[in-house]
């Protein structure tokens, strides 16, 4: 099944954060969006006409964060908005950031 077309659950208690082939391996399946050094969380930058359109994204952005529960860290500028996921609670990444990085993905297809 497609990243995009699956939901985030919640992590269980004690789970561990996935190992840098695994993350290397679904980051294939959404364009654009970056690993960090240490494995431990992706990120993507996007960039829009103007501050109308960014923050049309960002609140669609925020629309999908909370359907999933499962939420961003979001630095915007007027034509800039740059998002970053890693799963706090197994200290590193999970599905469910690649999942969210997938529907957030298609938001910008569809722009």
């Amino acid at each position: 099944m497609e990243l995009s077309q699956k939901h985030c659950k919640a992590c269980e208690t004690g789970a561990s954060a996935m190992g840098r082939e695994q993350a290397q391996a679904l980051l294939a399946h959404i364009p654009g969006w970056s690993l960090n050094e240490a494995a431990t969380g992706i990120d993507r930058a996007y960039r829009f006409k103007n501050y109308y359109e960014t923050m049309a994204f960002v609140n669609a952005l925020a629309w999908v964060a909370h359907r999933e529960d499962h939420h961003p860290d979001i630095e915007v500028g007027y034509n800039r908005c740059h998002v970053r996921y890693s799963t706090h609670s197994v200290g590193g990444l999970s599905e469910n950031d690649f999942i969210c990085a997938a529907k957030i993905n298609r938001l910008q297809d569809s722009a």
